[in-house]
């Protein structure tokens, strides 16, 4: 497994190893002990998701202010851009993001540990992410910042205008959002 740092040290890029042939490919996606000793991620992983979303679809900025969530993310299907957020108020990172382009074709995840808001975009025709979290869904808990919030200044691949759920339309700002202390 290659480890790529980002400009948020918490937030990693994770390339696994690929073994390909003319029968296809196989790839370990999650080793406990591999992301432990190699990545010090040390996390517990209650719940996995699965979301497919068309081209244009902006999903997010999601966390939840109870039972945070780290999440281990990966396109299984088409192209995304993914995004996290530091949310944690007393992080010398607060406020800022990290980008990452994730794909059936790149193969990379995105770890994200608990404490920031997540969110992506659908660049290709359709894609599926499948994610694992580090707790239970909470949807008395979620929130949601606003995609576009001027104050993040989240550099978007978009063309077009996204589309949104109605949630992610009425997303908090930034500054007036909840955020971890």
């Amino acid at each position: 497994m290659n480890i790529i740092s980002t400009e948020i040290p918490d937030v990693l890029i994770l390339e696994p190893r690929v073994f390909g042939d003319e029968r296809g490919f196989f790839l370990e996606s999650y080793n406990q002990q591999a992301f432990t000793d190699k990545a010090g991620i040390m996390a517990n992983f209650v719940q996995d998701n699965h979301s497919r979303s068309v081209q244009n679809v902006l999903r997010g900025l999601h966390y939840q202010i109870q039972q945070s969530q780290g999440k281990l993310v990966r396109a299984v299907v088409g192209t995304v851009f993914d995004i996290a957020v530091d949310i944690r108020k007393s992080s010398p990172t607060f406020g800022k993001w990290v980008g990452c382009t994730l794909s059936a074709e790149n193969k990379r995840q995105l770890w994200i540990p608990p404490g920031f808001a997540h969110g992506f975009f659908v660049v290709s025709e359709v894609a599926e992410i499948l994610y694992k979290a580090t707790d239970y869904y909470a949807p008395q808990y979620e929130r949601s910042i606003l995609w576009n919030d001027p104050d993040l200044g989240i550099d978007w691949p978009i063309t077009t205008e996204p589309i949104l759920s109605a949630k992610d339309k009425a997303g908090e700002l930034f500054k007036t959002a909840e955020v971890y202390q």
